[in-house]
């Protein structure tokens, strides 16, 4: 996805161990259709050659205020020209000592003068030894950064290069993407707290068997990023999938129905949107085994109980959420959905054939109100996601 299509983005990179990692960033920008000019303080270029990022990005990458001036910009002013017109300044890997600059206003070089002159806003990704990160300076550095409006991405804590373990390592590139693409996301739902289910239950048979399904957790993982893009806060309670969780979201792991409701219900009273994307198993075993099913026979007989309808629970409290439920159908989408729809009293329904969604990487879904059927292009998950998203605030905006 080209999501980054049309916006120019400036990469600042300080003289850190991680600027190796920059190189992989620049190159993810660009992918996302970003343009990319590169500035690197002295130090940054000795960790990486300046060539490297020229090759990557295919434009001039700026090192010194002294440097002779770019046919790129304008009267040779680069410090100011360079964020004209840009959607943001990245700085990946800051340093310690970077940070200490900008929080206090120094410019003594093309890149902190650039980041005080910039007339666009500012992302920060830390990168130091632990120590450096927990001293009480870096700490109110930070702190000054924040309350001035930039935005600091991570660090993320783990074994550094210096071979201590703990906070201070760069987010991963792929990680910084995210954050930078959410950035640009509008907060349409700031201050709303959002739960949801996603993936599959497992109702045990036995210790090692069970009933599931073919869900991913995909579409519920993509809606719980696209929550936390727009600002939501979000929980998501998760059947047994494995992907990682999205950055900002609150992750809490169950195996079948029943601990999913427990969960769901747990969390109701801070709850303004509930998003039912879980494929939850209708049914379980009476009476599951408590060892492993033998093959000794040639028929098994299995007695199932109804699980819970944890969806028309939550819209049936008195005090329920704005809900939002999914409909999976092999057929007759429209009438099963808007059915679901009406007989459960929800605002919003999600409709898609089994076929179209369930455990791919793409959606085509339709959506269900109450003015009726809204199709919504076929697309990858997290694009689907954020158009489901939009509707959504905007109804709860009504």
């Amino acid at each position: 996805m080209l999501e980054l299509q049309g916006k120019r983005v400036v990469l600042g990179i300080t003289g850190g161990v991680a600027a190796y990692k920059a190189a992989g960033l620049a190159r993810l920008l660009g992918k996302a259709g970003a343009a990319v000019d590169v500035v690197m303080t002295e130090a940054g270029a000795r960790f990486v050659a300046p060539l490297t990022f020229q090759a990557l990005t295919g434009r001039p990458v700026f090192v010194s205020l002294w440097d002779a001036p770019q046919e790129s910009v304008a009267g040779g002013m680069a410090h100011i020209d360079l964020t004209r017109d840009a959607a943001a300044v990245l700085v990946a890997p800051a340093t310690a000592n970077f940070i200490a600059k900008v929080a206090h206003g120094f410019a003594d070089d093309l890149l902190s003068t650039l980041c005080l002159a910039r007339d666009c806003p500012l992302l920060v990704a830390p990168a130091m030894n632990r120590q450096m990160w927990e001293h009480p300076a870096t700490a109110r550095n930070v702190a000054q950064l924040r309350a001035d409006g930039v935005a600091v991405l991570g660090p993320a804590s783990g074994e550094q290069a210096c071979g201590e373990v703990g906070a201070g390592r760069m987010l991963e590139p792929f990680e910084i993407l995210d954050a930078l693409i959410a950035f640009f996301q509008p907060k349409i739902l700031a201050g709303k707290r959002v739960l949801l289910t996603a993936g599959p239950t497992f109702e045990a048979l036995d210790p090692v068997r069970g009933l599931t399904n073919s869900s991913s957790g995909k579409m519920g993982f993509a809606l719980a990023r696209a929550c936390a893009e727009v600002g939501a806060g979000v929980t998501a309670v998760c059947g047994p999938v494995s992907l990682p969780t999205p950055a900002g979201v609150t992750r809490i792991d169950v195996q079948s129905a029943l601990e999913m409701r427990d969960a769901v219900l747990a969390q109701m009273p801070q709850t303004d949107i509930f998003i039912s994307v879980a494929a939850v198993a209708d049914f379980r075993p009476a009476a599951p085994a408590a060892h492993k099913i033998k093959k000794g026979t040639k028929t098994l007989t299995l007695e199932l109980l109804a699980n819970p309808d944890i969806l028309a629970e939550v819209a049936a409290r008195a005090d329920a959420p704005f809900c939002v439920g999914f409909a999976a159908e092999s057929q007759n989408l429209a009438e099963y959905a808007e059915g679901k729809r009406r007989a459960k009293k929800l605002p919003l329904v999600v409709g898609n054939l089994v076929k179209d969604g369930l455990g791919g990487d793409a959606n085509a879904v339709t959506l269900f109100d109450a003015a009726g059927a809204h199709p919504v292009p076929p697309a990858d998950k997290l694009t689907v996601a954020r158009t489901i998203v939009r509707h959504i605030a905007e109804m709860v905006r009504r």
